[in-house]
């Protein structure tokens, strides 16, 4: 089985300090869900595995969380393109939980439910927590230059998380993994 895990804000969509807190602040970034459907058409599976402490911090709550959620695989969906497995976590940093990045408890769980061991699975983030949660989980990490990935890519090269791929946004990985792949 193929299987890719992505982030979702500042990889698939627009980022913001001030969190997106609803369907209208949910908009994709240029490329990106055309990149997915690439993806599922070349027979990959997508998971989502995404920090979502806007829940704890009451800045959104659950039904607002499914209704990004609903726009962007209706979005997809025009594209032949499908989320296979969504996992967030809704905990704020001071919570705890194993769920939240940099913690791997998204990314086992994903593994597990996908009966598959990350070694090889690649996971697409924007930030340092996704590298770590990466790193942790066995999984390959891969950060692209959208939402916060600038800071993180410099970050990486100067604080020794080892040779991790950069690129510009998630189309770019998605063309280098399907020519890899081909």
């Amino acid at each position: 089985m193929k299987l890719i895990i992505l982030d979702r804000d500042g990889v698939i969509n627009q980022d913001s300090d001030d969190y997106i807190k609803s369907p209208e602040e949910w908009i994709p970034i240029p490329g990106s869900l055309d990149a997915i459907a690439r993806l599922n058409h070349a027979g990959f599976m997508v998971a989502i595995a995404s920090n979502q402490s806007g829940i704890a911090r009451g800045y959104f709550n659950l039904e607002t969380l499914a209704a990004m959620n609903v726009k962007m695989n209706d979005m997809l969906s025009t594209l032949g393109g499908r989320i296979d497995a969504m996992l967030y976590c809704p905990h704020g940093p001071r919570d705890g939980c194993d769920c939240r990045k940099p913690k791997p408890g998204m990314l086992t769980e994903i593994g597990n439910r996908f009966q598959v061991s990350l070694n090889n699975v690649l996971f697409v983030g924007d930030n340092i927590n996704d590298v770590v949660a990466a790193q942790a989980a066995g999984a390959q990490p891969v950060i692209v230059k959208t939402g916060k990935g600038e800071q993180t890519a410099s970050m990486v090269k100067s604080n020794g998380y080892g040779d991790i791929p950069v690129y510009e946004n998630l189309g770019e990985v998605v063309n280098t993994l399907l020519e890899v792949s081909n």
